[in-house]
């Protein structure tokens, strides 16, 4: 999405703008790691929008890696499989008035393996290989699906629907995804979805949605008003600085956590980096200006924020700013990613460690450095374990039954 830089976003003071005297000569970015939580190797999800369901599986396998120390292999075709079944119910019940796409969120993963299980990935076909892939590849599954499912949610008001659609739909799903496992095999021993579920020693009513906006009130529930949030399950929401810093008490206390927000910002780059740039204090740097930048392309963007590196001033994140972002589709929700780390550079500013479903691209084989004030402001929300935040946080939780 074509990002426009308003003119107020110039009054904002940068949060490493080069005083006055200091050398503005650009270093090569150097990270330092602060902390670091075991993950799971990284996957590719390839041409397919489940960044959703390849981040929140990595996240659970992780979850299972430090209560367990086993490492587990999920699979993200059973979630998808069960996911888009559960979406196209959803979706008729609508008569087609909600989206249908391949997005998701955590909670999708969530609802899934509450209410259907999960299987380890070797227990269903390969991603992409039923259409003679090697990796996950929905172009022409969603052109088969899609218009199949709409022309049923969007059937005359007289119409008496029968079971059959839904039939059809399985179909379509198992052709391209694999067909679920009702029994199978593993390291020798029998499983359904939900044994195998079980035997993970997962409490999936320890996860929740943590969220940060001013058209809810602080310290309440409610469900984020983003396109791909389909399920109506509620986040909790409370002040930026809080969120944040339950983000920082999380790795802290060895949990990682699930992100969702916005990486089409000017800032995030394919080579594995993400800050939250600002062009109004950059041309000295850039020896461009800001209506220039904009006329960049993503690869010559990113060269140009690989050049200014540790110099690159940032937006001051502000609770105003984020709702303003969020309220004029400035910031939206469009990817998921897993948080297992801290770091820092050279010049001291915080980043995160983030595990990306992209296969290892990059400058650092799949890992993005992500700034504080980048996450800050492009966060539509943050899903973990409550036991990761002690506290207030559970009582919270504890005074309200969530839809999950």
């Amino acid at each position: 999405m074509k990002k426009i830089l308003l003119p107020f976003l110039a009054l904002a003071c940068a949060m490493s703008v080069v005083a006055a005297g200091e050398d503005k000569t650009p270093q090569e970015l150097k990270f330092t790691t602060i902390k670091e939580n075991p993950i799971t190797p990284i996957k590719n999800q390839n041409r397919s929008g489940t960044c959703w369901d390849y981040a929140t599986l990595g996240y659970f396998e992780g979850e299972i890696l430090k209560k367990t120390g086993k490492t587990y292999d999920l699979c993200e075709m059973f979630v998808a499989n069960k996911n888009y079944m559960d979406e196209a119910i959803y979706h008729v019940r609508m008569h087609g008035s909600s989206r249908f796409s391949e997005g998701g969120s955590a909670d999708d993963v969530l609802w899934v393996l509450a209410n259907h299980g999960i299987c380890p990935e070797e227990a269903m076909p390969a991603p992409g290989t039923l259409t003679g892939d090697s990796l996950a590849n929905f172009a022409e599954f969603f052109k088969v699906l899609t218009p199949y499912v709409e022309t049923i949610a969007k059937s005359p008001e007289d119409t008496k629907l029968t079971p059959q659609w839904k039939v059809g739909v399985q179909g379509i799903l198992d052709a391209y995804l694999g067909k679920c496992p009702e029994h199978f095999t593993y390291h020798g021993k029998q499983y359904t979805p939900v044994s195998f579920l079980n035997s993970l020693q997962l409490n999936l009513d320890d996860y929740i949605s943590v969220t940060s906006f001013t058209h809810h009130p602080f310290y309440s529930w409610f469900n984020i008003e983003a396109p791909y949030k389909w399920r109506q399950r509620l986040s909790y929401n409370v002040p930026l600085d809080e969120m944040m810093n339950m983000i920082d008490t999380a790795l802290d206390n060895g949990y990682n956590v699930c992100w969702g927000g916005d990486v089409s910002e000017e800032g995030f780059t394919r080579t594995g980096l993400a800050i939250a740039a600002d062009i109004e204090h950059a041309p000295d740097l850039t020896g461009s200006d800001a209506a220039r930048w904009l006329k960049l392309s993503n690869q010559e963007k990113a060269e140009s924020l690989k050049k200014m590196g540790a110099q690159t001033p940032e937006l001051v994140p502000t609770q105003e700013l984020r709702q303003e972002r969020f309220d004029n589709w400035e910031s939206t929700y469009d990817h998921v990613m897993l948080i297992y780390g801290k770091a820092h550079d050279q010049n001291g500013r915080e980043y995160y460690i983030v595990k990306n479903s992209w296969g290892k691209a990059g400058e650092y084989e799949g890992i993005w450095y992500m700034s504080k004030a980048f996450i800050a402001l492009n966060t539509t929300y943050v899903f973990f374990n409550r036991n990761a935040v002690p506290g207030k946080l559970n009582e919270a939780y504890s005074r309200i039954l969530i839809n999950k």
